[in-house]
């Protein structure tokens, strides 16, 4: 091999790694981390040095025999969260991310403080719900709660509401481990072609 085959020969891989780096990889990494991210959703916990458990939902923990109550945390029946994680490659990197404007509150978790109005409807609601809760033997502070939600003379109230992390969004160590391994077989493919 001549010296101006050997120079062909190195940028022809130059080509080839700087096609890779700038095209080819960043829709594989995407694809990838899209899919570590999904499995967050299926093994209900946030992987990064190992499973991390998201909290049980109040939904899991009544052991209702519904539908609804079968599904894991951050899960439903449409999967909104979990189908909207997308990935975006550009010019040599890719932006993973989701546009439901709930995420960020179920990724870093909030504590939340609403004010509804007392409507009629409302009231109706809670009469029912005090009487399907057997309000009317009296002693029961579940018919009470509802008893003075009907009868509160307020406009409005003050709803606090806590709803716990549950990261699925972030850096992971076994994701950046992949990342690594798939970007060295790559360029290792390359140069052994």
């Amino acid at each position: 091999m001549t010296i101006q085959q050997f120079e062909a020969l190195v940028k022809a891989k130059q080509r080839e790694i700087r096609d890779a780096i700038h095209r080819r990889l960043p829709v594989k990494i995407g694809r990838m981390a899209t899919d570590h991210f999904q499995d967050n959703f299926r093994r209900g916990g946030f992987v990064d040095g190992g499973l991390h458990p998201w909290p049980l939902t109040r939904r899991q923990q009544s052991g209702g025999k519904s539908a609804n109550s079968q599904y894991g945390p951050l899960m439903s029946a449409r999967k909104n969260l979990y189908g909207s994680i997308r990935y975006v490659p550009g010019d040599a990197q890719v932006t993973v991310g989701t546009s439901v404007p709930y995420a960020a509150v179920h990724n870093q978790g909030a504590d939340i403080t609403s004010h509804p109005r007392v409507t009629p409807k409302m009231r109706k609601f809670a009469w029912r719900q005090f009487f399907a809760a057997g309000g009317s033997k009296g002693g029961n502070p579940e018919a009470d709660k509802w008893k003075a939600l009907a009868l509160t003379k307020k406009e409005k109230l003050t709803v606090n509401s806590h709803i716990p992390q549950r990261k699925f969004l972030g850096p992971s160590q076994e994701l950046t481990e992949k990342v690594s391994q798939t970007v060295e077989n790559e360029i290792r493919n390359i140069l052994n072609s």
